[in-house]
């Protein structure tokens, strides 16, 4: 099967980033709706309006990876189809999905139009829109890379602690030592007065012993 989830490549505007893909052969459309309870028939309606001789169709959320009609459609298309959707939210799951099965189809010949949006890349305009759009996923992507890298500085900075917080702070550990010198009490006892379990006690407060645990094991 064709890798039309790559990643989006960077945008490149070379010498023919305007030149119009595919166009000249068969016009395969696509539709998806995200519940079983939700109809089709408007979708495939305006697919079969725009003379798609091949229509695909998922009942499933965009969130999903597994669209396996949406796989299907694109192992259909060969050089010189273009791809008609509805709508460009009935393609993609975000904006970096939808610029990457594009550029998929673009790598391949072959062309996409989205009806709602007229949005048609086997044109000049509408490869420039989707140059722009490209630009704008590349943006938010580094975007959101530096902001993150930033506040992971910020919190080594200030030594905070990453990650999950420990089962047990330090005054915890500190009382369930001062408690397990009392003969009478006993790990699991401790364990649900500081509200972890036997196991996080072990864990945390290793000089215990195997003595210890095996006189509580039963306890359990």
């Amino acid at each position: 099967m064709t890798d039309t989830f790559a990643a989006a490549p960077a945008l490149v505007l070379d010498g023919d980033a305007l030149d119009p893909i595919g166009g000249g052969g068969a016009l395969v459309g696509y539709a998806r709706v995200s519940t079983t309870g939700q109809l089709l028939d408007r979708q495939l309606l305006a697919l079969r309006e725009a003379a798609c001789q091949k229509i695909f169709s998922d009942k499933k959320s965009g969130k999903n990876v597994e669209r396996e009609e949406l796989h299907k459609c694109l192992d259909y298309l060969r050089p010189g189809d273009t791809l008609v959707v509805p709508a460009l939210d009935r393609l993609g799951r975000s904006l970096q999905d939808l610029i990457a099965i594009v550029a998929g189809l673009r790598k391949r010949g072959i062309g996409f139009r989205s009806l709602h949006e007229t949005l048609d890349t086997t044109t000049p305009g509408g490869r420039l829109v989707f140059h722009v759009f490209a630009a704008l996923a590349e943006f938010i992507r580094e975007l959101i890379v530096d902001v993150t890298n930033e506040g992971l500085a910020a919190a080594r900075a200030r030594r905070q602690r990453l990650g999950r917080p420990p089962a047990m702070n330090a005054e915890q550990i500190r009382q369930a030592r001062a408690l397990l010198t009392r003969p009478d009490e006993s790990v699991s006892s401790i364990a649900r007065m500081l509200g972890v379990s036997r196991s996080t006690i072990y864990k945390y407060v290793p000089e215990i012993g195997t003595g210890r645990g095996q006189l509580d094991a039963g306890e359990a």
